[in-house]
């Protein structure tokens, strides 16, 4: 079958600097209206990987995100928002991307056309057959990328791949692809925008549902976020509140004395059960 990115395709649109801001708004939110139902299109392939990875993760496997520019920082956003939203260990979600953390803020040049660096970066964290490794590449066609889950799979290592293109040489090496075709972009080739929100609303469905089925939310509550600002802790006061029933000096302090929603909780019921 033959690959063709339509990542790189020309726009829709042209003569885009003739266009009023008001038609510029218009036109892009035209774009980006299509964007989740592609994704939903994905469903199957995006649910085959989460029940790979969340297996993984409960017998003390890690979930890797390995990507360069956009695609990477992605990967980086998704992984670094786990610990304070689920209460896990920044070593349980990582997200890797090509030219190092530096690149996260600026372009590293020719990162990405590297063949070896991939694994190299992964090696850094002990990558093993217990973890997942997911590349995330618009293209579908990064090097660095694809060099990363071919290494991956030859040390039996399980992979998957978010990329933006049909039958892309990243699926072909991904064991478990997801492939969420968003068409041309709005300024062409500018993957930062549907293939970049197509890629953070995948990421967005991988890690909530992995950390759900893991245990890390009560209800629809993140019982064990980070109090690591006044808005969390409000936050996590209002929850005891409703959960428990109770008033806001109480839930105040046991927040204080227990630091955690969840354990809050747990200590109150069982207190309360043992009075009884």
């Amino acid at each position: 079958m033959q690959f063709t990115k339509t990542t790189e395709q020309d726009s829709s649109y042209d003569h885009l600097e003739k266009m009023s801001v008001s038609e510029l708004l218009s036109n892009i939110n035209a774009e980006d209206k299509t964007v989740a139902f592609s994704v939903e299109k994905a469903m199957p392939e995006i649910e085959a990987l989460i029940k790979q990875i969340i297996p993984k993760l409960k017998s003390g496997g890690r979930l890797f995100y390995i990507g360069a520019g956009t695609s990477g920082r992605m990967g980086v956003l998704d992984a670094s928002e786990c610990p304070p939203t689920f209460g896990v260990s920044p070593d349980l979600v990582v997200g890797i991307i090509a030219g190092g953390d530096g690149a996260i803020r600026n372009a590293v040049e020719f990162a990405e056309d590297s063949t070896e660096q991939g694994w190299r970066d992964l090696e850094e964290f002990k990558v093993n057959s217990n973890d997942v490794v997911v590349g995330v590449a618009a293209s579908g066609t990064t090097p660095y990328v694809i060099s990363a889950l071919e290494a991956c799979n030859a040390n039996n290592i399980t992979t998957g791949s978010i990329s933006c293109n049909h039958n892309s040489p990243l699926s072909q090496t991904s064991q478990f692809p997801i492939e969420v075709i968003v068409g041309p972009e709005f300024v062409t080739g500018s993957s930062r925008m549907k293939a970049g929100t197509a890629q953070k609303l995948v990421l967005n469905m991988i890690s909530t549902a992995a950390m759900i089925q893991l245990g890390k939310v009560k209800g629809n509550k993140m019982v064990d976020m980070q109090l690591s600002n006044n808005k969390l802790v409000d936050r996590g006061i209002k929850m005891l509140m409703r959960e428990l029933n109770i008033e806001f000096r109480e839930a105040q302090t046991l927040l204080e004395t227990h630091k955690n929603v969840r354990s809050a909780i747990q200590h109150y019921t069982h207190g309360n059960k043992a009075h009884k």
